[in-house]
């Protein structure tokens, strides 16, 4: 087991009619002049954005609107926000939605308090000391940037997707009432269920095996999330498998599942490049490149993809052919992913192969030109990343 520092600043408040709370909780945070930040129509369709706009009212708090936030959220509405906030003087930004939102709002919190450009901070150019307060209403259950120390945006110039962390982004609160993903659609539902197992997977396959309790911890969530989607297929109002997902997207993303593991986190970076250039859905894309990442990866420690295929994927243990054990429990995740309709290749992502250059430029980016490594279960260069795409391209 390593070292590890365990910080999860957070208030959840979770469960239904938590969104009254909002307005309080925004000043108990310090918030007088709020930016209220949000996607398209769900935010209006569900009500949300007039029964907050009521509450500020009713409690004297200022606030702005600025909606638009698109999956893999775009730097050009980050900088938008920015010189609103500026301009009307915001001291707090509150989101609506989901990881998105809430990575959009982050990065606006980032370029308040930063002197230089925003981008500078995703592209390894500068370091962020101090963000503006940040809290959300969480509507999609996914990301877990509720919860996490993580914001990923989108560069429009060069399609690039790039990731920053850092504790000064944390979300001061989260509000949580699972009744708000009840007419999520079906597919982002399951893209949702997707990010939410993968943040865990990528902290389980690591090279560090001796934390039986994260183990334990992370195998039951990625259990409950498997089995609670299929309810929540069957039955989008089915208010208690809504909740084990909700909490599950915090859970997954706020390092508990992680504790005393080092984080691998590879199949995320080369979903990054997918995304940004083809601009797919992030859960749909990390199950289009999962199984080429177990296949490439799994010999550098088998008896991690054994105790994965057995305690996860439900398969029974061939013990005289651990390589056969773990194969099983990566065509398991396959035909989950095939159950809940998302991707297990690059060419049902996008209805055709990547070119050659496609796939040389995906990984140059993700690689920044063969200088920047990724994973540590295995340690991917670019010529590794290389190869995971072209097995996913088949």
């Amino acid at each position: 087991m390593i070292n590890f520092t365990y910080y999860t600043p957070t208030e959840v408040v979770f469960g239904k009619g938590t969104e009254e709370k909002t307005a309080e909780l925004v000043k108990k945070y310090g918030g007088t002049n709020v930016l209220i930040h949000y996607g398209g129509k769900s935010a209006q369709k569900l009500g949300l954005l007039d029964k907050i706009t009521k509450q500020f009212d009713n409690q004297g708090l200022k606030y702005t609107l600025l909606g638009g936030v698109v999956p893999n959220p775009r730097l050009s509405l980050v900088k938008k926000g920015i010189e609103i906030c500026k301009a009307n003087s915001i001291d707090f930004i509150l989101a609506i939605g989901g990881g998105s939102v809430i990575d959009s709002s982050k990065a606006i919190g980032y370029g308040l308090d930063y002197e230089g450009d925003v981008w500078d901070l995703f592209d390894n150019k500068g370091v962020a000391k101090t963000s503006k307060p940040v809290g959300a209403i969480l509507t999609i259950p996914a990301a877990g940037s509720e919860m996490s120390d993580s914001c990923v945006i989108t560069n429009e110039n060069g399609d690039l997707k790039r990731g920053y962390n850092s504790n000064v982004c944390r979300c001061k609160f989260a509000v949580m009432n699972p009744e708000f993903t009840f007419t999520l659609p079906e597919f982002q539902t399951a893209c949702g269920a997707t990010d939410i197992m993968m943040h865990t997977m990528e902290r389980y396959f690591s090279p560090d095996t001796d934390m039986k309790l994260t183990d334990s911890i992370a195998e039951a969530l990625m259990r409950t999330v498997r089995d609670s989607v299929f309810d929540v297929l069957k039955d989008p109002k089915d208010y208690n498998a809504r909740a084990q997902l909700m909490w599950a997207s915090s859970l997954a993303h706020n390092d508990l599942t992680g504790c005393g593991m080092k984080r691998d986190f590879a199949t995320h970076r080369l979903e990054h490049e997918l995304s940004a250039m083809f601009d797919v859905a992030h859960g749909a894309g990390l199950a289009a490149l999962w199984p080429s990442w177990a296949r490439y990866v799994m010999n550098c420690n088998i008896a991690r993809f054994v105790q994965f295929a057995v305690n996860v994927a439900g398969v029974e243990n061939n013990f005289a052919d651990p390589e056969k054990t773990a194969l099983k429990g990566i065509e398991a995740m396959e035909r989950f992913y095939k159950a809940i309709k998302m991707p297990t290749t690059i060419p049902e992502l996008l209805g055709r192969k990547l070119s050659e250059e496609e796939i040389l430029e995906m990984a140059d980016k993700c690689s920044r030109g063969d200088t920047l490594t990724h994973g540590s279960f295995k340690v991917l260069k670019m010529k590794d990343m290389i190869e995971i795409y072209k097995l996913a391209n088949k």
